[in-house]
């Protein structure tokens, strides 16, 4: 493998590998508990040279192992649902679709995407026009369950709803990263990759032009240059070099989640001050916890600016409250805490 390929098998192996759990160790199941990593994260990727390794990457490849036929049909039906309760858009009037979803069975992401879903349909007046695609959290399981291919099958449907002159896609993702893209791992039994280069043809076949991307992962930002574009707006948790913070599986919040989706955007200003307001938030935290910057990465296409206010025209006037625990709590970000990068 060349150094570059040996480079990338490591940021996924330090991201994602996990120690094994005995029986006697592993957490007892339940219906709304989400299942443990307790198994290696295995090597998706085809090819001993760099550009095979890299190409197999971005073809975003995908492994479920050990799936009851039960529930993949039950996981089918959830989907079939939710996409079929989605209203269709109004002629004449900019509507935006929201779509949150979580890509990793640790519980914070779960929570995470289920109240961003939530901040971000009044924030964009997306009520009957949202989709939340997380499992179970400790406390519910009433979602259809996110995965590579849940996230491509809702930007089909909601593409085929939209009218891409005036509609507008807000999609929130949460999730480890690495530098390839963003992680998928649902207990020992799903994982995958999603390339900046498979989001963007999937958008594209969509027909999703104007779009409003927020993606709270490590190494988010290289998804920055792929997708830019006059009519998208895209935000990231980290740069493309760095990690992020806050994804220990017991916190409500990641740093990034907490400090945009729960703080800035919950307030009456533009996405661009949010944007703002949310990396001063995320650096003061990560300067107090000693932890290297994140740099959160901030890309807005000149149409995107014209299209922007007329959405955002319909949040709500008087800021809400911060809901769950603080992401970033200093008396309890520990050296244990720390290592807890997305």
């Amino acid at each position: 493998m060349s150094n570059r390929g040996t480079i990338i098998a490591g940021v996924l192996a330090a991201l994602l590998a996990v120690p094994a759990l005995s029986q006697s160790t592993a957490p007892a199941a339940s219906a709304l508990q989400p299942p443990p990593h307790t198994l290696p994260y295995p090597d998706l990727a085809s090819g001993t040279s760099e550009a095979e390794r890299r190409k197999s990457y971005d073809l975003s490849p995908e492994l479920h192992r050990g799936v009851p036929a039960s529930a993949m049909r039950a996981q089918a039906r959830r989907l079939d649902a939710a996409l079929g309760a989605l209203a269709a858009q109004t002629p004449g009037a900019p509507d935006a679709y929201v779509v949150s979803i979580a890509l990793d069975s640790d519980p914070v992401f779960a929570r995470e995407a289920r109240e961003a879903g939530r901040v971000l349909s009044a924030r964009y007046g997306a009520q009957g026009r949202t989709l939340i695609l997380a499992g179970p959290d400790g406390t519910r399981d009433d979602a259809p369950q996110g995965s590579i291919t849940a996230l491509l099958l809702a930007l089909a449907h909601v593409g085929s709803l939209m009218d891409p002159a005036e509609d507008v896609l807000v999609l929130y993702t949460t999730s480890h990263g690495a530098d390839i893209g963003l992680a998928y791992h649902y207990g020992d039994t799903g994982y995958g990759i999603l390339a900046p280069a498979r989001l963007k043809a999937a958008l594209e076949e969509a027909g999703i032009r104007r779009r409003v991307l927020i993606l709270s992962a490590c190494y988010s930002g290289v998804f920055v240059p792929v997708l830019a574009s006059p009519d998208t707006a895209i935000l990231t948790a980290a740069a493309s070099t760095r990690s992020s913070f806050g994804c220990v599986a017991e916190n409500d919040w990641t740093f990034y989640g907490d400090a945009l989706i729960n703080r800035a955007l919950r307030q009456p200003v533009g996405l661009e001050d949010a944007a703002l307001q949310a990396g001063k938030s995320v650096a003061e935290w990560e300067s107090k916890a000693q932890v290297l910057a994140s740099l959160p990465q901030t890309s807005i296409g000149m149409n995107a600016r014209s299209w922007l206010p007329q959405i955002e025209a319909r949040m709500p006037r008087i800021a809400s409250a911060p809901v769950g625990r603080p992401a970033f709590d200093p008396a309890q970000f520990t050296a244990a805490a720390r290592a807890g990068q997305k």
